[in-house]
This record gives C-alpha cells, sequence and structure tokens, in this order.
C-alpha cells in the first residue's frame, strides 16, 4: 500500500472480524462506522466529538465524549489578550457510559446532547451549518459560562484518518478534521462577552470514533486563518497508531485538501525536560509545511490516578511560516492563532 494511500470508494470501515477495511486517509467520511461491528469490549470503545472555536484573542472548547468506562464532558475557557492570558477547563466525569450518550455514527448528520445538574451542552447538525449551545452553572470562580455559536459548513474537503495499531488488530482510530467553519455568536463569562467575527474567525471539528491500545502518545496542530483572501487552515499529526497507510497532514486552502508528508515538532529542551513556552519550530519531510511557533499559553493539564494516566500540553500560540500546495503555489502566513499539543494517556 503506497504511503498517504488516499480511500476513494465508499464501503463498510471493519471487517467481519472487527478489523479496518482499508486503512488510510480521505478527504470525507468514505467508510461506515457502525459501532455493532466492532470486536471488542464496550469498555474498550471511545466516540466523541470536540469542538475548538477561536477568535481574534480568545477561545473556547467543546468535549462531549463516551470514553467506555468513563465519560469525559468539558469546556474550556481561553483569553489570550492583555500581559496575563489565562484559561480555565472545567471538566465533569461520568463512570461506564459504554454507549448511553448515543453518538452519531457519523459527522455529517445526527446531534449530540449531554446534560446535568450543572452543564448542558448540544451540537446541532442543520444542512449547512453546526450550532453549539452552552450552559455551564459555576463554570468558575462561582460564576456560569454561556455560549451559542454557529459554525458554517460550505462544502469543503475534510481531514479523515483510519489508523491500525501494530500489536492489535483490533484496535483501530477513525477520525475526522473539518477545519475552516467560519464562526458567529458568542461566549459569556464573567461579565464579558465575547464575540467571533466569521469573516475571520474559525472552527474545528475532531470527530472520533474507535477503540485505542493502553499507552499512547500523539503530537497534534491545528490552526486556521486567512491567506490572500481565502480560508486557510492545516492539520498536523503523528505519534498515534501505526501511520505506515497514511498520515493525517493535511493543508487546507479555498476548500481544497492538499496532502503532505510526515511532520516534526521541535520542540525546546532544557535538561532533558521539554520547555513548551520557549519557540517550537515545525518541519514536514517534504519541505511542504515549514513554520516557527510562538508560545502564548499552555493549556496544560496531569491526572494520574491508578490505570487512568493522562499527561497534556495543549499550547495556544501565534505561527508563521510557509505551505506549499499541491500545484506548487506558495503560501505564507503569519500571527495565525493556532494550537500544537504533545499528550501521552494510559487508559
Amino acid at each position: 500500500m503506497a504511503r498517504n494511500h488516499e480511500v476513494t470508494v465508499p464501503h463498510t470501515l471493519l471487517d467481519k472480524n472487527g478489523e479496518l477495511q482499508e486503512p488510510g486517509w480521505s478527504r470525507s467520511l468514505l467508510q461506515t462506522y457502525d459501532r455493532t461491528k466492532i470486536k471488542a469490549p464496550k469498555f474498550r470503545i471511545k466516540e466523541w466529538d470536540y469542538y475548538l472555536v477561536l477568535g481574534d484573542d480568545f477561545g473556547v472548547a467543546f468535549t462531549v465524549s463516551d470514553d467506555g468506562y468513563i465519560g469525559l464532558q468539558s469546556v474550556s475557557l481561553l483569553d489570550f489578550g492583555g500581559e496575563s492570558p489565562w484559561e480555565h477547563t472545567e471538566t465533569v466525569l461520568n463512570a461506564f457510559p459504554m454507549g448511553k450518550l448515543h453518538m452519531p455514527a457519523t459527522s455529517e448528520r445526527g446531534n449530540v446532547w449531554y446534560g446535568d445538574r450543572r452543564l448542558a451542552v448540544s451540537y446541532v447538525k442543520f444542512s449547512d451549518r453546526r450550532r453549539i449551545l452552552c450552559e455551564f452553572q459555576n463554570f468558575y470562580n462561582d460564576m456560569p459560562l454561556k455560549a451559542h455559536i454557529e459554525l458554517q459548513e460550505p462544502p469543503m474537503d475534510s481531514m479523515v484518518i483510519a489508523t491500525p495499531w501494530s500489536e492489535n488488530p483490533k484496535a483501530f482510530y477513525y477520525n475526522q478534521k473539518i477545519n475552516c467553519m467560519p464562526a458567529s455568536g458568542f461566549v459569556e463569562y464573567g461579565g464579558k462577552r465575547y464575540e467571533f467575527d466569521p469573516s475571520r474567525n474559525f472552527g474545528t471539528l475532531d470527530w472520533g470514533r474507535g477503540v485505542w491500545t493502553y499507552d499512547n502518545t500523539w503530537y497534534w496542530g491545528s490552526g486556521n486563518g486567512v491567506v490572500d483572501g481565502k480560508p486557510f487552515g492545516f492539520n498536523l499529526g503523528y505519534g498515534f497508531g501505526n501511520t505506515a497507510a497514511a498520515s493525517e497532514n493535511v493543508i487546507f486552502y479555498d476548500g481544497k485538501a492538499h496532502k503532505i508528508d510526515d511532520i516534526v515538532f521541535d520542540i525546546p529542551e532544557s535538561f532533558g525536560k521539554k520547555v513548551y513556552m520557549e519557540r517550537w519550530e515545525i518541519h514536514s519531510s517534504d519541505g511542504r509545511f515549514e513554520a516557527v511557533f510562538e508560545p502564548i499559553l499552555d493549556r496544560a493539564a496531569k491526572i494520574d490516578v491508578k490505570f487512568i494516566v493522562t499527561d497534556q500540553h495543549q499550547v495556544f500560540g501565534k505561527m508563521k511560516g510557509k505551505a506549499i500546495l499541491d500545484d506548487g503555489t506558495v503560501l505564507e502566513f503569519k500571527d495565525l492563532l493556532c494550537f500544537a499539543e504533545d499528550v501521552h494517556n494510559k487508559y
């Protein structure tokens, strides 16, 4: 199978043995996910929808997930303005949801909803847009958070990848990243109203379904902006599963996906430890994506509770560099608000 193999024919994701039929990437969800075809215990199945919406100097993220033996529902508010950028993430954990959230089998239709005494969040899918509604009581400092966001979704390519694990043929990762969705609406918290401008602010969807192995480290980066008057974005990632068939590295421009090869995040180190808040460099093996990343804020989180371990550094900052399209066109970008992360999970 060729490196960066593109799936172009629709078919079911898993075969009768519960293994991926065709590892590779595609521009839409051509392979059909069916939870009932998975040959693994229900407590190992992971299903999540994560939205990140970035404004001029702020951002908000929403996660609704059913990770088998644990559900993780969270909201993050990020404020990059002023001399003291800050963020707060509030998380609700649920024991053994194992399918009770009824996460849709596709991102193309179906709605997502979660509610309890503190948090109500919904994702509503329309034909040409997505709506995010959220009310989080006592989000931070005894104050609530409220959000009403619309993400326009014109016809455009996305990045979809079906990735296996070498050590377990029943494990797989089916993931879609939809970039460059113009954002409008608002977030309210602490007497402040944060508003999105669809002419220059965008949302990203990270939609994932699968069965993972227990211990994984991944690197992921994503950003959106406007270059030469047209929507521009990128999805960069590596380290997760066996990517011999294809990587998830894609440049988006004016609705089209341009596939690139391997990416490396050059994270500075001091005395053998990574220094996340110093300047990173990002390189592609084919020279088609070269960038410098200047961190503003590290959304760090670490949990170590017996068999559940997570060590996350989602670093937000500004990026500048160049991206080369399939036809050789060179795009230069600067001051692009985005993130790059280094995550280690055991669960």
